[in-house]
């Protein structure tokens, strides 16, 4: 979901060494970015997501209001406190904490979930191209292809965007800022279009809109004020307590440039879930998705004729144009983490191998339909790593634990940083699957718990080193 990172810095620039001070940029370089970063494509399909949950309005509007001012905080007093200080990028930071081996690992990771947005915003822009040609829409409820065209759409989509994200990256960063207010504009559309054919015609009909909620949509789970203030609040968990936009703010002059973020979260995070909720919400009203409900089945949650609905021609055109936006910087960026894995091969080849992946994935609408649960779990896999780094920043000292521990011991591998990420995982989905929790739920408790381990296992582990170096 993110292009801030390669619109803020240039490829090979600084990255093992602090940003030096002739770089640094004012808190309007970042202000743009974020809010033309979280407009994009996936918001066309989580606000319609929130509406199959069942939500009540004070539970969306408020749990969005408060999560996404707690995922500010977290930039702001986090991420960017920590970038400024050291001034390095995600990267290079773990590195020095857990070693080259382990980064490689988390590149991986990071890769492949990647490669997964970007071929979940595939399948949104294809929901679109797929009008013109009377295709069938995915089901909320699919998993595979469902028709040649659409595996024809999705295959030519894909090729194009990673062929452009592989050759042109300069020239998608430069359009991809321009088309942002574009994107902002025909979200802002939508929303009042949908309130137009709602009927409303003042907040209370507005409200009336979900009211107290109402029972989930079929193979949907019921949202409550927790499920929205969670989920809005770690569903960029690895950007900000992940640490990942570590990589951004090193060029903040301050760390007040962390309150920036506020664009992203209360444009897309905001305007743009409920504005995108209210096309889905007209569509809910139409003849054929009652007839989905009347046989048990979830209306099809398909981006492209919901925006064609509301603005015609222009919603078309801002769906592919979401998609694009989303999916080409993050097959950029998977591509980056693969390359780094192998670094003898080309940008340009890993790129491709980025994008075939993304497109496979784009095959399976499973990954769009199901986003809520998917954007879940992606945080919750990086975001303890982020963690660590805190905790290494914060209370390594305090508790006599080697800062940096894997440059400064000259290993490749800190067991305290592998042992404290796996089990923290491991524990929190098992409890998650088994008792049927909802992972927003434990990312926090996952965070903590693999911060207090690494501390934990840094005092036994180094203090073993210590005392075996010494025999």
């Amino acid at each position: 979901m993110s292009q801030t990172e390669e619109s803020v810095i240039k490829s090979e620039e600084f990255e093992r060494e602090p940003v030096p001070h002739s770089h640094l940029k004012t808190w309007k370089s970042f202000l743009g970015m974020y809010a033309g970063e979280h407009a994009a494509g996936t918001e066309f399909v989580i606000g319609p997501l929130f509406l199959t949950t069942g939500v009540s309005a004070f539970d969306l509007i408020i749990g969005l209001l408060l999560g996404n001012f707690m995922a500010v905080l977290s930039w702001r007093y986090l991420t960017a406190e920590i970038a400024v200080r050291n001034r390095l990028t995600l990267y290079y930071q773990l590195e020095k904490i857990c070693g080259k081996k382990l980064v490689t690992f988390y590149n991986i990771a990071n890769g492949l979930l990647f490669c997964f947005l970007a071929g979940a915003m595939i399948t949104v822009s294809a929901t679109a191209v797929g009008i013109p040609f009377d295709m069938q829409m995915p089901k909320l409820t699919d998993t595979m292809p469902n028709s040649y065209t659409w595996v024809i759409i999705v295959l030519l989509i894909g090729a194009v965007i990673s062929i452009i994200a592989a050759k042109g990256y300069d020239t998608v960063s430069r359009a991809a800022n321009w088309l942002s207010p574009f994107l902002v504009l025909a979200f802002f559309a939508c929303g009042v279009v949908a309130l137009s054919q709602l009927g409303v015609g003042s907040f209370s009909d507005f409200w009336n809109i979900w009211g107290k909620g109402s029972d989930p949509f079929p193979g949907q789970i019921k949202y409550t004020f927790w499920h929205v203030f969670l989920w809005s609040w770690f569903c960029n968990a690895a950007m900000h307590i992940g640490m990942s936009d570590l990589s951004v703010f090193r060029y903040a002059k301050n760390p007040a440039s962390g309150w920036t973020t506020a664009a992203g979260m209360y444009v897309g995070h905001y305007m743009a879930w409920i504005a995108a909720a209210l096309l889905y919400a007209v569509y809910v009203q139409s003849p054929e998705a009652q007839e989905f409900l009347a046989n048990g089945e979830a209306p099809p949650v398909a981006p492209g004729p919901l925006a064609y609905n509301a603005i015609g021609v222009f919603g078309i055109l801002a769906v592919i144009i979401a998609g694009w936006t989303t999916a080409n910087p993050t097959i950029y960026r998977a591509g980056l983490a693969f390359q780094a894995i192998f670094p003898k091969a080309s940008t340009f080849w890993m790129t491709i191998l980025a994008g075939l992946t993304a497109t496979i994935a784009g095959l399976f609408p499973a990954f769009a339909m199901k986003l809520l649960g998917f954007v879940a779990l992606y945080g919750f896999i990086l975001a303890p790593v982020g963690a660590i780094i805190v905790f290494d920043q914060f209370f390594a000292k305090r508790f006599g634990v080697i800062s940096n521990y894997a440059e400064r011991a000259g290993i490749n591998v800190n067991m305290s940083f592998l042992l404290a990420w796996v089990l923290s995982f491991v524990l929190f989905y098992f409890v998650s699957v088994s008792q049927g929790v909802f992972l927003s739920f434990l990312t926090l408790p996952a965070w903590l718990s693999c911060g207090f381990l690494y501390i934990l296992f840094s005092r036994f582990w180094q203090e073993k080193i210590t005392l075996a170096d010494s025999r």
